[in-house]
């Protein structure tokens, strides 16, 4: 059964051993390595529920100002998460 591009996907985050530590969903793993990066990760590495692929990720978030069309009950400084993509590796078992 194919996968429509509109489905959310499940992502395992790893750490440094291989242990998942937690999930992240999106619709692609950028989505999902910024939700990460928010939440203060820094080294990304994210499994593709289902597959043997872990995608690579670099991450960082900032400290900024809202933005000028932000609603009144934003603070005035929010954090703003960016990442960069390393590559894919494949598993030869989960």
């Amino acid at each position: 059964m194919a996968k429509k591009n509109s489905e959310k996907r499940n992502f395992a985050l790893r750490d440094k051993k291989g242990d998942e530590i937690g999930v992240f969903s999106g619709k692609q793993p950028r989505q999902a390595a910024l939700k990460a990066a928010n939440r203060g990760f820094t080294d990304i590495r994210l499994r593709e529920r289902g597959t043997k692929k872990v995608h690579i990720f670099v991450g960082e978030r900032k400290e900024v100002k809202r933005p000028a069309n932000a609603p009144a009950w934003m603070p005035d400084r929010i954090w703003k998460p960016n990442v960069k993509k390393i590559g894919i590796e494949k598993l030869e078992q989960i």
